[in-house]
């Protein structure tokens, strides 16, 4: 049983969070502390950046659950370049392939409706780890969209603050690159043992799994995870991964179609951010000299005059469209015989295109 006291506390905590994520996005920063993490001068233009290096003489603000407790102005490269002697640049391992701007627009927030108790029993337990996730980010109430259609819906009475997308999206993009790792370690190690092909599975999931964590890499050039962010990630990896690992062994089926939902959950993300950037809500998103990192416009090849965080988020989103549509198909093929649809050569038609197929291919369209 909960305690009443365990109760009042994560109450507690979880109010207290909403307010310092309020108070992040404020135009002048009336708190040394950053909900999350600390942003970076690309997060908030130049001018935002300045104000933002001289917390005023309120900047007392304390808690005993802080996701950050760095100033702001001292915010470091989380990962700088190294300069060797001899290298001057390291590409990205799978280059992306690139989205037109009809493509990316083409994405719309779905559901696959579940078809048999697997389905649904993978679908629920994605709503409860997006109801936790919901707590731990601190989403208040008006800030939740309409709970009958919780993957289409994007309005909301109140709408999140520039400082709270990007604690959702750091969260999401670091539990995001697990699955893709997981499946293709155990059918890579399947392979080894059965001394067969795997029909080009491997390569899909673990290239799914680095595109994941590019975008986390994007996310974390703008931002730095305090302690208790880290301390969040390092757990939810740790359950996330091994109970993957043992559901994978158990029933691959599942498991794809569990990240098909997941990555349901990940295109309405996304699409709700576009919306209230479209909407007026993000101004430090819309500011002119609002700058994405470099790291962005080189993996997604971005082309000049497209390359504000609205363009960003929708090159992240059409990603997330194309493994939710993946998954969904892998989860309805034969997965010890199949040949993986996306990296084959069809005879009579063209090559499957995921992320304009929300709820993925049956099989007989693919197979």
């Amino acid at each position: 049983m909960i305690s009443t006291t365990t109760v009042q506390a994560r109450s507690q905590a979880s109010r207290h969070a909403v307010k310092l994520a309020r108070t992040a996005a404020l135009p002048v920063v009336p708190s040394q502390y950053a909900l999350g993490l600390r942003l970076g001068s690309c997060c908030c233009g130049a001018s935002q950046a300045s104000r933002a290096s001289s917390p005023t003489p309120s900047s007392s603000a304390a808690s005993s659950r802080h996701f950050s407790t760095t100033r702001a102005a001292q915010l470091r490269d989380f990962f700088p370049a190294k300069d060797t002697p001899h290298i001057l640049k390291t590409k990205a391992a799978w280059p992306h392939h690139g989205y037109t701007m009809e493509e990316m627009t083409s994405v719309v927030p779905a559901h696959r409706s579940p078809r048999n108790f697997s389905d649904w029993a993978a679908w629920k337990i994605v709503r409860f780890a997006r109801f936790w996730m919901d707590k731990a980010t601190g989403m208040d109430r008006e800030q939740q969209v309409d709970k009958k259609n919780p993957t289409t819906a994007v309005e909301a009475q109140q709408p999140l603050t520039e400082a709270q997308w990007l604690i959702r999206f750091v969260f999401l993009e670091s539990i995001a690159g697990v699955p893709g790792m997981v499946g293709g370690m155990l059918r890579h190690l399947n392979s080894l043992r059965r001394m067969k092909r795997d029909q080009g599975w491997i390569e899909t999931l673990l290239e799914e799994s680095y595109n994941e964590r590019m975008h986390l890499l994007t996310f974390m050039k703008m931002c730095e995870p305090g302690r208790f962010m880290k301390l969040m990630i390092i757990g939810a990896q740790g359950v996330f991964f091994n109970s993957l690992f043992l559901a994978y062994l158990v029933s691959p089926r599942v498991v794809h179609r569990f990240v098909g939902y997941l990555e349901e959950e990940a295109v309405h993300t996304y699409t709700r951010a576009i919306h209230e950037i479209n909407e007026g809500h993000l101004p430090k998103w819309s500011d002119p000299e609002f700058r994405i990192p470099d790291i962005a416009v080189d993996y997604w090849n971005m082309p000049e005059g497209q390359r504000t965080m609205k363009d960003l988020i929708l090159y992240i989103r059409a990603d997330e469209a194309g493994h939710r549509g993946v998954n969904h198909t892998l989860g309805n093929l034969n997965q010890k015989e199949d040949p993986n649809p996306f990296v084959s050569t069809f005879k009579d038609r063209e090559a499957p295109k995921p992320s304009l197929k929300p709820a993925g291919y049956e099989r007989s369209e693919v197979i």
